[in-house]
């Protein structure tokens, strides 16, 4: 089967945690919720939780891809899917992120397909 998404996923293993939603209309929740992130992309990330979170919401993350830089976003959580009793999926994508930090994916890409090859 084709993927169809609009940039490649790569494997990350992240623990992050939430500590705020919102919406644009200054609906604001406080979760404090661990996540695991799972994998990445220029356009988003996937992630699970044991805690579930409403579609629709925003949160801000910062994303360490093992280089210098870290990368600051905001997220918009676009699905979920249960994983089973204590675990759901989300997908999520990148709002407001500039493209021109699209180099950062390319060298995390770069840096997998790299350790592969060893």
């Amino acid at each position: 089967m084709e993927e169809k998404r609009r940039a490649k996923r790569m494997p990350i293993r992240l623990v992050l945690e939430i500590s705020d939603l919102y919406k644009q209309d200054n609906v604001h929740l406080d979760v404090n919720t661990p996540i695991e992130v799972l994998n990445i992309s220029k356009t988003g990330i996937g992630f699970t939780s044991a805690n579930k979170l409403p579609v629709g919401y925003y949160f801000n993350a910062s994303i360490n891809l093992g280089d210098k830089e870290t990368l600051h976003s905001v997220v918009k959580i676009i699905r979920s899917q249960p994983i089973d009793d204590k675990l759901t999926m989300y997908g999520c994508e990148f709002v407001g992120m500039a493209e021109v930090l699209s180099y950062v994916f390319d060298a995390y890409d770069y840096r997998l397909e790299e350790e592969t090859q060893i």
